[in-house]
């Protein structure tokens, strides 16, 4: 048990440490628009959490995306979860209570809200990260997305690695074309899905339910786009 706290807390500690340019790490900043005073307090809690929940009970599988989006991780400290998705997070991995670190109405996201429908429907422990932990943003618009480079993924490649190592999943699952070049980059044996986004919702559910055997239903564009 203490061997796997001091292990978590080492591994947040990496991440709590890094910093580049356009980027938001969420374990060491506080955004001046949403965040409460010890927002980033609060979000390393988070991770730590889940983190070693997934180290103490196991996990059948990994989902791997690309990076944090600024409506879901930069708010929570979660790859692909939204604040309306916390305590289905907690219930998953049996990690105790998880908590919003933000001011305001919580905040729903697109590509979480179907994430989180098929890890419901799924029932299994999984664990969810990211290629690049942190939310990379366009220069001086901190509310926006961009995708990682080549040299921020580089960085952050001994990190995937260790979820991996440490975690030992029977799956591990390419949310994307980009997750599934980094997971090719470190020889990992990975399932490529289609990324929820951009219309991808419901190849995405098509993907995941062929992959787990799920009976599954169609996640309508017109559907999702009504909850925004």
């Amino acid at each position: 048990m203490k061997r796997r706290r001091n292990q978590t807390d080492a591994f947040v500690g990496r991440i709590e440490g890094l910093r580049f340019p356009n980027t938001f790490n969420p374990y060491a900043e506080i955004c001046s628009v949403h965040d409460r005073p010890n927002a980033a307090v609060v979000r390393r809690e988070n991770l730590r959490r889940v983190v070693r929940a997934a180290l103490e009970n196991g996990v059948e599988s990994v989902w791997i995306a690309r990076d944090l989006g600024y409506r879901g991780g930069r708010r929570t400290g979660l790859a692909l979860t939204d604040e309306f998705h916390l305590v289905a997070h907690a219930k998953l991995l049996r990690s105790g209570p998880l908590e919003r670190a933000t001011n305001g109405p919580p905040v729903i996201e697109r590509t979480a809200l179907v994430i989180w429908r098929m890890l419901q429907l799924l029932n299994a422990p999984v664990f969810l990260w990211n290629v690049f932990p942190l939310h990379p943003h366009e220069p001086e618009d901190p509310l926006t997305n961009r995708n990682h480079s080549r040299a921020e993924r580089t960085a952050c490649q001994p990190l995937l690695l260790w979820v991996l190592q440490h975690l030992n999943p029977k799956k591990v699952v390419a949310i994307g074309r980009d997750a599934k070049l980094a997971l090719d980059d470190i020889n990992a044996n990975a399932t490529a899905v289609r990324h929820p986004s951009y219309g991808g919702q419901n190849d995405f559910v098509r993907d995941i339910a062929t992959l787990y055997g799920l009976s599954s239903p169609r996640v309508a564009d017109d559907q999702q786009q009504s909850m925004f």
